[in-house]
Protein backbone atom coordinates (compact mmCIF):
# COMPACT_ATOMS: atom_id res chain seq x y z
CA UNK A 1 0.00 0.00 0.00
CA UNK A 2 1.19 4.03 -0.12
CA UNK A 3 -1.07 5.04 2.41
CA UNK A 4 -2.59 4.59 5.81
CA UNK A 5 -6.27 3.27 5.23
CA UNK A 6 -9.36 3.75 7.23
CA UNK A 7 -9.15 0.55 9.01
CA UNK A 8 -5.47 1.16 9.64
CA UNK A 9 -6.72 4.44 11.09
CA UNK A 10 -9.72 2.45 13.20
CA UNK A 11 -7.15 0.13 14.42
CA UNK A 12 -4.70 2.87 15.80
CA UNK A 13 -7.55 4.95 17.29
CA UNK A 14 -8.93 1.80 19.08
CA UNK A 15 -5.20 0.70 20.54
CA UNK A 16 -4.76 4.35 21.83
CA UNK A 17 -8.11 4.39 23.39
CA UNK A 18 -7.39 1.33 25.33
CA UNK A 19 -4.08 2.17 26.59
CA UNK A 20 -5.80 5.42 27.65
CA UNK A 21 -8.18 3.93 29.28
CA UNK A 22 -5.75 1.70 31.06
CA UNK A 23 -4.32 4.70 32.80
CA UNK A 24 -7.56 6.21 34.18
CA UNK A 25 -8.70 2.65 35.16
CA UNK A 26 -5.84 2.65 37.45
CA UNK A 27 -5.62 6.02 38.18
CA UNK A 28 -9.08 5.56 40.56
CA UNK A 29 -6.30 2.80 42.64
CA UNK A 30 -3.55 5.37 43.75
CA UNK A 31 -4.36 6.67 46.81
CA UNK A 32 -0.51 6.18 48.32
CA UNK A 33 2.78 6.21 46.73
CA UNK A 34 3.18 2.76 47.98
CA UNK A 35 0.68 1.48 45.25
CA UNK A 36 1.55 4.50 42.70
CA UNK A 37 5.24 3.75 42.68
CA UNK A 38 5.02 -0.47 43.80
CA UNK A 39 1.67 -1.87 43.43
CA UNK A 40 1.74 -2.93 46.70
CA UNK A 41 4.36 -5.27 45.95
CA UNK A 42 2.02 -7.48 44.66
CA UNK A 43 2.89 -8.61 41.21
CA UNK A 44 2.86 -12.30 39.75
CA UNK A 45 6.88 -13.41 38.34
CA UNK A 46 5.12 -13.75 34.71
CA UNK A 47 4.07 -9.82 34.67
CA UNK A 48 7.15 -8.70 36.20
CA UNK A 49 9.18 -10.55 33.61
CA UNK A 50 6.81 -9.87 30.16
CA UNK A 51 6.86 -6.25 31.41
CA UNK A 52 10.74 -5.88 31.95
CA UNK A 53 10.87 -7.71 28.22
CA UNK A 54 8.40 -4.33 27.03
CA UNK A 55 11.23 -2.08 28.89
CA UNK A 56 14.40 -3.61 27.23
CA UNK A 57 12.80 -3.97 23.92
CA UNK A 58 11.64 0.06 23.12
CA UNK A 59 11.01 1.17 19.93
CA UNK A 60 15.43 1.27 20.20
CA UNK A 61 14.63 -2.51 19.58
CA UNK A 62 11.88 -1.84 16.99
CA UNK A 63 13.23 0.62 15.05
CA UNK A 64 16.94 0.80 15.53
CA UNK A 65 17.96 -2.82 15.65
CA UNK A 66 16.45 -3.28 11.97
CA UNK A 67 17.76 -0.04 10.91
CA UNK A 68 21.34 -0.82 12.15
CA UNK A 69 21.42 -4.01 10.25
CA UNK A 70 19.67 -3.06 7.38
CA UNK A 71 22.56 -0.88 6.60
CA UNK A 72 24.96 -2.21 8.18
CA UNK A 73 25.78 -6.10 9.95
CA UNK A 74 24.99 -7.82 13.73
CA UNK A 75 28.05 -5.82 15.12
CA UNK A 76 25.56 -4.24 18.19
CA UNK A 77 24.12 -7.54 18.42
CA UNK A 78 26.76 -9.01 20.51
CA UNK A 79 26.22 -7.31 23.75
CA UNK A 80 22.80 -8.68 24.05
CA UNK A 81 24.26 -12.31 24.25
CA UNK A 82 26.00 -11.40 27.63
CA UNK A 83 22.44 -11.56 29.52
CA UNK A 84 22.50 -14.70 31.04
CA UNK A 85 25.85 -13.85 32.31
CA UNK A 86 24.59 -10.70 34.05
CA UNK A 87 21.13 -12.08 35.13
CA UNK A 88 23.11 -14.70 36.96
CA UNK A 89 25.14 -12.50 38.72
CA UNK A 90 22.31 -10.31 40.12
CA UNK A 91 19.73 -12.84 40.77
CA UNK A 92 21.93 -14.40 43.42
CA UNK A 93 23.77 -11.65 44.54
CA UNK A 94 22.90 -7.89 43.81
CA UNK A 95 18.30 -8.92 44.62
CA UNK A 96 19.07 -9.85 47.83
CA UNK A 97 20.11 -6.29 48.90
CA UNK A 98 16.80 -4.63 47.30
CA UNK A 99 14.80 -7.46 48.39
CA UNK A 100 15.45 -7.44 52.35
CA UNK A 101 15.71 -3.77 52.91
CA UNK A 102 12.14 -3.02 50.99
CA UNK A 103 13.07 -0.64 49.45
CA UNK A 104 11.21 1.41 46.85
CA UNK A 105 14.45 3.26 45.11
CA UNK A 106 17.62 1.57 44.38
CA UNK A 107 19.35 4.59 45.88
CA UNK A 108 18.35 3.77 48.83
CA UNK A 109 21.19 1.31 49.85
CA UNK A 110 23.90 3.53 48.63
CA UNK A 111 22.78 5.52 51.71
CA UNK A 112 23.26 2.29 54.28
CA UNK A 113 26.71 1.84 52.54
CA UNK A 114 27.99 5.05 52.23
CA UNK A 115 25.96 7.62 52.86
CA UNK A 116 23.60 10.33 51.80
CA UNK A 117 25.91 12.44 49.41
CA UNK A 118 26.34 9.29 47.35
CA UNK A 119 22.68 8.43 47.17
CA UNK A 120 21.70 11.49 45.26
CA UNK A 121 24.63 11.81 43.27
CA UNK A 122 23.46 8.37 41.82
CA UNK A 123 19.72 9.55 41.52
CA UNK A 124 20.63 12.38 39.84
CA UNK A 125 22.87 10.36 37.35
CA UNK A 126 20.01 7.90 37.14
CA UNK A 127 17.67 10.98 35.92
CA UNK A 128 20.10 11.96 33.58
CA UNK A 129 20.45 8.90 31.85
CA UNK A 130 16.68 7.98 31.54
CA UNK A 131 16.03 12.17 30.18
CA UNK A 132 18.21 11.09 26.99
CA UNK A 133 16.69 7.56 26.66
CA UNK A 134 13.38 9.16 26.85
CA UNK A 135 14.26 11.05 24.35
CA UNK A 136 16.34 8.95 22.05
CA UNK A 137 13.02 6.48 22.34
CA UNK A 138 10.89 9.49 21.22
CA UNK A 139 12.37 10.57 18.27
CA UNK A 140 12.55 7.14 16.82
CA UNK A 141 8.17 7.08 17.37
CA UNK A 142 8.55 10.61 16.04
CA UNK A 143 10.05 8.73 13.15
CA UNK A 144 7.15 6.42 12.90
CA UNK A 145 4.61 9.15 13.59
CA UNK A 146 6.01 10.93 10.88
CA UNK A 147 6.38 8.61 7.69
CA UNK A 148 2.17 7.73 8.88
CA UNK A 149 1.19 11.69 8.51
CA UNK A 150 3.00 11.63 5.45
CA UNK A 151 0.82 8.42 3.99
CA UNK A 152 -1.88 9.64 5.12
CA UNK A 153 -1.77 13.17 4.22
CA UNK A 154 0.82 12.82 1.14
CA UNK A 155 4.07 15.06 0.55
CA UNK A 156 2.65 17.59 -1.63
CA UNK A 157 -0.19 18.53 0.88
CA UNK A 158 2.41 18.77 3.47
CA UNK A 159 4.68 21.39 1.67
CA UNK A 160 2.05 23.43 0.43
CA UNK A 161 0.72 23.74 4.31
CA UNK A 162 4.30 23.98 5.95
CA UNK A 163 6.69 25.26 3.26
CA UNK A 164 10.16 23.10 1.73
CA UNK A 165 10.56 22.32 5.35
CA UNK A 166 7.53 20.87 6.09
CA UNK A 167 9.28 17.24 7.33
CA UNK A 168 11.31 18.76 10.11
CA UNK A 169 7.85 20.56 10.75
CA UNK A 170 5.93 17.39 11.03
CA UNK A 171 8.01 15.32 12.91
CA UNK A 172 8.45 18.15 15.61
CA UNK A 173 4.64 18.01 15.84
CA UNK A 174 4.89 13.68 15.82
CA UNK A 175 6.75 14.17 18.99
CA UNK A 176 4.96 16.58 21.03
CA UNK A 177 1.89 14.56 19.92
CA UNK A 178 3.98 11.06 21.39
CA UNK A 179 4.95 12.95 23.88
CA UNK A 180 1.39 14.21 25.49
CA UNK A 181 -0.19 10.68 24.56
CA UNK A 182 2.60 8.70 27.05
CA UNK A 183 2.80 10.85 29.22
CA UNK A 184 -1.07 11.03 29.99
CA UNK A 185 -1.42 7.63 31.02
CA UNK A 186 1.55 7.10 32.59
CA UNK A 187 1.32 10.31 35.05
CA UNK A 188 -2.09 8.82 35.87
CA UNK A 189 -1.96 5.11 36.57
CA UNK A 190 1.55 4.81 38.11
CA UNK A 191 3.08 1.50 38.32
CA UNK A 192 0.42 -0.73 37.85
CA UNK A 193 -0.66 0.90 34.40
CA UNK A 194 3.00 0.50 33.31
CA UNK A 195 3.37 -2.70 34.07
CA UNK A 196 -0.15 -4.34 32.74
CA UNK A 197 0.14 -2.10 29.32
CA UNK A 198 3.67 -3.37 29.23
CA UNK A 199 2.00 -6.75 29.25
CA UNK A 200 0.06 -5.88 26.40
CA UNK A 201 2.22 -4.09 24.21
CA UNK A 202 4.69 -6.77 24.30
CA UNK A 203 2.52 -9.50 23.04
CA UNK A 204 1.61 -6.42 20.28
CA UNK A 205 5.00 -5.83 19.84
CA UNK A 206 5.87 -9.82 19.12
CA UNK A 207 3.23 -10.19 16.83
CA UNK A 208 3.57 -7.53 14.85
CA UNK A 209 7.12 -8.11 14.28
CA UNK A 210 6.43 -12.11 13.25
CA UNK A 211 3.71 -10.68 11.00
CA UNK A 212 5.91 -8.60 8.90
CA UNK A 213 8.38 -10.78 8.77
CA UNK A 214 5.52 -13.29 7.20
CA UNK A 215 4.38 -10.32 4.91
CA UNK A 216 8.21 -10.03 3.44
CA UNK A 217 8.93 -13.88 3.29
CA UNK A 218 5.51 -14.17 1.39
CA UNK A 219 6.06 -11.30 -0.99
CA UNK A 220 9.83 -12.21 -2.15
CA UNK A 221 9.83 -14.34 -5.07
CA UNK A 222 12.50 -17.26 -3.04
CA UNK A 223 10.64 -16.83 -0.04
CA UNK A 224 12.76 -17.38 3.15
CA UNK A 225 15.63 -19.14 1.24
CA UNK A 226 16.36 -16.03 -0.71
CA UNK A 227 16.39 -14.04 2.90
CA UNK A 228 19.22 -16.63 3.67
CA UNK A 229 21.25 -16.87 0.89
CA UNK A 230 21.56 -13.12 -0.42
CA UNK A 231 22.50 -11.83 3.22
CA UNK A 232 24.55 -14.45 4.03
CA UNK A 233 26.28 -13.48 0.40
CA UNK A 234 26.59 -10.34 0.85
CA UNK A 235 28.05 -10.54 4.34
CA UNK A 236 25.36 -9.38 6.48
CA UNK A 237 24.95 -12.13 9.14
CA UNK A 238 28.81 -11.45 10.20
CA UNK A 239 29.62 -9.61 13.28
CA UNK A 240 30.49 -6.80 10.95
CA UNK A 241 30.44 -2.74 11.13
CA UNK A 242 30.32 -0.07 8.30
CA UNK A 243 33.21 2.23 7.65
CA UNK A 244 32.45 5.54 6.87
CA UNK A 245 35.03 5.97 4.65
CA UNK A 246 34.57 3.28 2.28
CA UNK A 247 30.91 3.05 2.90
CA UNK A 248 31.74 -1.30 3.23
CA UNK A 249 30.60 -3.55 5.57
CA UNK A 250 33.84 -4.65 7.46
CA UNK A 251 34.66 -8.24 9.37
CA UNK A 252 35.28 -7.08 12.71
CA UNK A 253 38.54 -8.09 14.96
CA UNK A 254 38.17 -10.19 17.99
CA UNK A 255 40.78 -7.96 19.78
CA UNK A 256 40.81 -6.84 23.23
CA UNK A 257 41.51 -2.83 22.74
CA UNK A 258 40.16 0.12 23.71
CA UNK A 259 41.02 1.83 20.36
CA UNK A 260 38.80 0.30 18.08
CA UNK A 261 35.31 -1.47 17.80
CA UNK A 262 35.97 -4.91 17.77
CA UNK A 263 33.61 -8.14 18.40
CA UNK A 264 35.47 -8.94 21.87
CA UNK A 265 35.19 -5.49 22.83
CA UNK A 266 31.56 -5.90 22.65
CA UNK A 267 30.78 -8.38 24.85
CA UNK A 268 32.52 -6.64 27.31
CA UNK A 269 30.63 -3.71 27.02
CA UNK A 270 27.35 -5.95 26.89
CA UNK A 271 28.52 -7.38 30.17
CA UNK A 272 29.48 -3.97 31.81
CA UNK A 273 25.95 -2.64 30.62
CA UNK A 274 23.56 -5.70 31.64
CA UNK A 275 25.69 -5.81 35.28
CA UNK A 276 24.57 -1.73 35.57
CA UNK A 277 21.43 -2.40 34.46
CA UNK A 278 20.11 -4.98 37.03
CA UNK A 279 22.20 -3.49 40.13
CA UNK A 280 21.17 0.04 39.47
CA UNK A 281 18.38 1.02 36.97
CA UNK A 282 15.51 2.10 38.86
CA UNK A 283 13.32 0.59 36.11
CA UNK A 284 14.81 -2.81 36.78
CA UNK A 285 15.15 -2.29 40.77
CA UNK A 286 11.64 -0.98 40.89
CA UNK A 287 10.22 -4.56 39.71
CA UNK A 288 12.55 -6.61 42.19
CA UNK A 289 10.69 -4.77 44.92
CA UNK A 290 7.15 -4.70 43.02
CA UNK A 291 7.08 -8.54 42.41
CA UNK A 292 5.04 -10.43 45.17
CA UNK A 293 8.37 -12.61 46.63
CA UNK A 294 12.27 -12.69 45.89
CA UNK A 295 11.60 -16.02 44.46
CA UNK A 296 9.01 -13.92 41.44
CA UNK A 297 11.91 -11.71 41.44
CA UNK A 298 14.18 -14.07 40.17
CA UNK A 299 11.43 -15.81 38.24
CA UNK A 300 10.45 -12.82 36.10
CA UNK A 301 14.42 -11.70 35.50
CA UNK A 302 14.61 -15.12 33.84
CA UNK A 303 11.85 -14.27 31.90
CA UNK A 304 13.21 -11.45 30.55
CA UNK A 305 16.26 -12.67 29.19
CA UNK A 306 14.78 -16.33 27.55
CA UNK A 307 12.71 -13.44 25.89
CA UNK A 308 14.82 -10.65 24.99
CA UNK A 309 17.77 -12.21 23.40
CA UNK A 310 15.35 -14.39 20.80
CA UNK A 311 13.40 -10.64 19.93
CA UNK A 312 16.25 -8.95 19.46
CA UNK A 313 17.91 -10.98 17.13
CA UNK A 314 14.73 -11.22 15.56
CA UNK A 315 14.74 -7.49 15.61
CA UNK A 316 18.26 -8.06 13.66
CA UNK A 317 17.16 -10.73 11.09
CA UNK A 318 13.70 -8.36 10.14
CA UNK A 319 16.51 -5.49 9.29
CA UNK A 320 18.23 -8.14 7.33
CA UNK A 321 15.08 -9.29 5.98
CA UNK A 322 14.24 -5.67 4.98
CA UNK A 323 17.54 -5.37 2.94
CA UNK A 324 17.14 -7.98 0.70
CA UNK A 325 13.39 -7.12 0.49
CA UNK A 326 14.34 -3.76 -1.09
CA UNK A 327 17.38 -4.80 -3.01
CA UNK A 328 14.14 -6.79 -4.74
CA UNK A 329 11.99 -3.58 -5.07
CA UNK A 330 13.84 -1.15 -4.54
CA UNK A 331 12.78 2.34 -3.79
CA UNK A 332 14.05 5.55 -3.85
CA UNK A 333 13.63 6.32 -0.29
CA UNK A 334 15.52 2.77 0.41
CA UNK A 335 18.27 4.21 -1.66
CA UNK A 336 18.40 7.35 0.45
CA UNK A 337 18.54 5.07 3.54
CA UNK A 338 21.88 3.17 1.86
CA UNK A 339 23.32 5.97 0.96
CA UNK A 340 22.77 8.04 3.89
CA UNK A 341 20.68 10.45 3.40
CA UNK A 342 17.81 9.35 4.99
CA UNK A 343 18.14 7.71 8.77
CA UNK A 344 18.14 4.28 8.73
CA UNK A 345 15.39 3.75 11.16
CA UNK A 346 12.54 5.39 8.71
CA UNK A 347 12.83 1.53 6.87
CA UNK A 348 10.22 -0.35 8.85
CA UNK A 349 7.63 2.73 8.88
CA UNK A 350 8.82 2.51 5.01
CA UNK A 351 8.44 -0.83 4.57
CA UNK A 352 4.95 -0.46 6.66
CA UNK A 353 3.25 2.37 4.35
CA UNK A 354 4.26 0.74 1.08
CA UNK A 355 4.95 -3.22 1.66
CA UNK A 356 1.54 -3.85 3.73
CA UNK A 357 -1.57 -4.54 2.23
CA UNK A 358 -4.79 -2.86 3.17
CA UNK A 359 -5.78 -3.66 6.55
CA UNK A 360 -2.34 -4.78 8.48
CA UNK A 361 -0.53 -1.10 8.90
CA UNK A 362 -2.25 -0.43 11.73
CA UNK A 363 -1.26 -3.37 13.23
CA UNK A 364 2.32 -2.53 12.50
CA UNK A 365 2.21 0.67 13.48
CA UNK A 366 0.51 -0.11 16.94
CA UNK A 367 3.21 -2.58 17.76
CA UNK A 368 5.84 -0.16 16.58
CA UNK A 369 4.37 2.47 19.10
CA UNK A 370 3.79 -0.53 21.65
CA UNK A 371 7.40 -1.06 21.42
CA UNK A 372 8.20 2.45 22.47
CA UNK A 373 6.06 3.13 25.02
CA UNK A 374 6.53 0.30 27.26
CA UNK A 375 10.03 1.91 27.64
CA UNK A 376 8.68 5.40 28.27
CA UNK A 377 6.25 4.98 30.76
CA UNK A 378 8.77 2.83 32.82
CA UNK A 379 10.72 5.26 32.45
CA UNK A 380 8.91 8.35 33.14
CA UNK A 381 7.46 6.07 36.85
CA UNK A 382 11.41 5.79 37.25
CA UNK A 383 12.04 9.20 37.10
CA UNK A 384 9.31 10.41 38.94
CA UNK A 385 10.16 7.42 41.88
CA UNK A 386 13.81 8.40 42.27
CA UNK A 387 13.21 12.48 42.80
CA UNK A 388 10.58 12.26 45.28
CA UNK A 389 12.10 8.94 47.51
CA UNK A 390 15.46 9.88 46.76
CA UNK A 391 15.68 13.82 46.76
CA UNK A 392 12.48 15.40 47.12
CA UNK A 393 10.98 13.70 50.01
CA UNK A 394 14.23 12.46 51.80
CA UNK A 395 16.52 16.11 51.12
CA UNK A 396 13.87 19.15 50.11
CA UNK A 397 10.32 18.40 52.28
CA UNK A 398 10.73 15.31 54.48
CA UNK A 399 7.55 14.48 56.57
CA UNK A 400 4.88 15.67 54.74
CA UNK A 401 1.65 13.74 53.81
CA UNK A 402 1.77 10.96 51.38
CA UNK A 403 -0.60 12.86 49.21
CA UNK A 404 1.41 15.53 48.40
CA UNK A 405 4.63 13.17 47.48
CA UNK A 406 1.43 11.36 45.62
CA UNK A 407 1.06 15.11 43.70
CA UNK A 408 4.71 15.83 43.93
CA UNK A 409 5.10 12.43 41.17
CA UNK A 410 2.75 13.29 39.38
CA UNK A 411 4.03 16.57 38.38
CA UNK A 412 7.78 15.71 38.14
CA UNK A 413 6.84 13.03 35.57
CA UNK A 414 4.85 15.95 33.82
CA UNK A 415 8.16 18.08 33.92
CA UNK A 416 10.33 15.13 33.04
CA UNK A 417 7.88 14.44 30.10
CA UNK A 418 8.61 18.15 28.96
CA UNK A 419 12.15 17.68 29.20
CA UNK A 420 11.46 14.03 26.92
CA UNK A 421 10.04 16.23 24.22
CA UNK A 422 13.23 19.11 24.05
CA UNK A 423 15.21 16.01 24.04
CA UNK A 424 13.75 14.57 21.49
CA UNK A 425 13.54 17.99 19.50
CA UNK A 426 17.34 17.62 19.81
CA UNK A 427 17.35 14.14 17.71
CA UNK A 428 15.72 15.38 15.04
CA UNK A 429 17.20 18.77 14.45
CA UNK A 430 20.85 16.12 14.39
CA UNK A 431 18.95 13.59 11.89
CA UNK A 432 18.14 16.63 9.61
CA UNK A 433 21.69 17.64 9.72
CA UNK A 434 23.14 14.24 9.13
CA UNK A 435 25.42 14.20 12.31
CA UNK A 436 23.77 10.74 13.04
CA UNK A 437 25.31 7.18 11.38
CA UNK A 438 22.61 5.27 12.55
CA UNK A 439 20.38 5.77 16.02
CA UNK A 440 22.01 2.45 17.41
CA UNK A 441 25.12 3.78 17.15
CA UNK A 442 24.40 6.69 18.47
CA UNK A 443 22.80 5.70 21.24
CA UNK A 444 25.53 3.32 22.62
CA UNK A 445 28.03 6.59 22.43
CA UNK A 446 25.37 8.18 24.33
CA UNK A 447 24.91 5.93 27.10
CA UNK A 448 28.54 5.53 27.35
CA UNK A 449 28.94 9.10 27.91
CA UNK A 450 26.30 9.07 30.44
CA UNK A 451 26.69 6.26 32.94
CA UNK A 452 28.04 8.00 35.65
CA UNK A 453 30.18 4.75 36.83
CA UNK A 454 27.37 3.76 38.37
CA UNK A 455 28.53 0.64 38.46
CA UNK A 456 31.70 0.81 40.00
CA UNK A 457 29.57 2.12 42.47
CA UNK A 458 27.83 -0.75 43.66
CA UNK A 459 30.27 -3.20 42.51
CA UNK A 460 32.70 -1.34 45.10
CA UNK A 461 29.27 -1.50 47.88
CA UNK A 462 28.80 -4.97 47.01
CA UNK A 463 32.21 -6.89 47.23
CA UNK A 464 34.48 -4.50 49.46
CA UNK A 465 34.18 -3.12 53.30
CA UNK A 466 35.65 -0.09 52.06
CA UNK A 467 34.34 3.06 52.31
CA UNK A 468 32.16 5.95 52.76
CA UNK A 469 30.72 9.35 51.65
CA UNK A 470 34.26 10.98 51.48
CA UNK A 471 36.07 8.19 49.91
CA UNK A 472 33.01 7.81 46.66
CA UNK A 473 32.49 11.72 46.44
CA UNK A 474 35.99 11.67 45.53
CA UNK A 475 35.95 8.82 42.78
CA UNK A 476 32.42 10.67 41.94
CA UNK A 477 34.09 13.77 40.72
CA UNK A 478 37.07 12.23 39.36
CA UNK A 479 34.66 10.33 37.06
CA UNK A 480 32.28 12.61 36.72
CA UNK A 481 35.88 15.22 35.29
CA UNK A 482 36.43 12.27 33.14
CA UNK A 483 32.85 11.31 31.65
CA UNK A 484 32.89 15.64 30.70
CA UNK A 485 36.06 15.51 29.00
CA UNK A 486 34.71 12.79 26.69
CA UNK A 487 31.89 14.56 26.02
CA UNK A 488 33.33 17.56 24.93
CA UNK A 489 35.29 15.51 22.63
CA UNK A 490 32.54 13.56 21.52
CA UNK A 491 30.28 16.75 20.37
CA UNK A 492 33.46 18.25 19.04
CA UNK A 493 33.90 21.00 21.53
CA UNK A 494 37.70 20.56 23.11
CA UNK A 495 39.97 22.80 21.77
CA UNK A 496 42.79 21.41 20.50
CA UNK A 497 45.44 22.07 23.33
CA UNK A 498 43.40 20.03 25.65
CA UNK A 499 43.56 16.84 23.44
CA UNK A 500 45.28 13.89 25.81
CA UNK A 501 46.82 11.72 23.63
CA UNK A 502 45.85 8.13 24.80
CA UNK A 503 42.64 9.06 25.91
CA UNK A 504 41.61 11.37 23.33
CA UNK A 505 41.75 8.41 20.61
CA UNK A 506 39.66 5.68 22.98
CA UNK A 507 36.62 4.57 20.95
CA UNK A 508 33.57 6.75 22.89
CA UNK A 509 31.75 3.04 23.15
CA UNK A 510 33.93 2.71 26.03
CA UNK A 511 33.33 5.71 27.91
CA UNK A 512 31.29 4.28 30.71
CA UNK A 513 33.04 0.50 31.19
CA UNK A 514 36.10 3.20 31.83
CA UNK A 515 34.00 5.12 33.89
CA UNK A 516 33.46 2.29 36.31
CA UNK A 517 36.40 0.90 36.28
CA UNK A 518 37.55 4.55 37.08
CA UNK A 519 34.86 4.93 40.08
CA UNK A 520 35.64 1.54 41.45
CA UNK A 521 39.67 2.02 41.45
CA UNK A 522 39.34 5.52 42.53
CA UNK A 523 37.14 4.69 45.45
CA UNK A 524 39.35 1.68 46.68
CA UNK A 525 42.61 4.39 46.64
CA UNK A 526 40.97 7.18 48.42
CA UNK A 527 39.57 4.49 51.11
CA UNK A 528 42.62 3.05 51.61
CA UNK A 529 44.19 6.57 52.07
CA UNK A 530 40.98 7.93 54.65
CA UNK A 531 41.64 4.72 56.55
CA UNK A 532 45.26 5.47 56.86
CA UNK A 533 45.20 9.13 57.86
CA UNK A 534 42.00 9.54 58.94
CA UNK A 535 39.52 8.56 62.36
CA UNK A 536 37.12 6.08 60.64
CA UNK A 537 34.58 4.63 62.36
CA UNK A 538 33.22 1.00 62.68
CA UNK A 539 30.19 0.76 60.96
CA UNK A 540 27.44 -2.14 60.75
CA UNK A 541 27.72 -3.51 57.35
CA UNK A 542 25.15 -6.25 58.17
CA UNK A 543 23.42 -6.94 54.96
CA UNK A 544 25.37 -4.52 52.75
CA UNK A 545 27.92 -6.09 51.46
CA UNK A 546 28.41 -9.76 49.95
CA UNK A 547 30.49 -10.48 52.77
CA UNK A 548 28.74 -9.34 55.65
CA UNK A 549 25.12 -10.99 54.89
CA UNK A 550 23.43 -12.88 58.21
CA UNK A 551 22.15 -15.65 55.90
CA UNK A 552 18.64 -15.48 56.79
CA UNK A 553 16.12 -16.20 53.83
CA UNK A 554 14.64 -13.66 52.01
CA UNK A 555 10.91 -13.51 51.65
Amino acid sequence: MSSVSGFDIFVLCAYFACIAAAGIWFARRNTSTEHYFLGSRNFPAWAIGLSMVGTSISSVSYLAYPGDAFKTAYLRLLPAFMLPIAILIASYFFLPFFRRGKVTSAFEYLEGRFGPYTRVYAAVAFVIMQLLRLSTVLYLVSVLVFELILGIAGAEYLASVFGENYQAIVQYLSVVLAGIFVSFYTVLGGIEAVVWTDVAQTIVLIGGGILCLGVIVWQLPGGFGQIISQASEAGKFSFSDLNLETGLVEDPEWAFTFYRRTALMMLVIGLANWLMEYSSNQNIVQRYCASRSAKDARRAMWICCWTSIPLWTFFMFLGTALWVYFQQFPTETSEMMLRGDLSAEQVLPHFILIGLPVGLGGLLVAAVLAAAMSTLDSSLNAISTVSVTDIYKRHLYPGRADTHYLMAARIIAIVSSVFMVLGAFGFVYAQQAGAMKTMQDTSVILAALTSGGLLGLYMFGFFTKLGDDRALITAILVTILFNIYRTADFMGWLPGFMNIGVIDVLDHYYTGVLGHVLVFVAAYIVSMFVRKFFDTPERDLTNLTVWTQDGKPLD
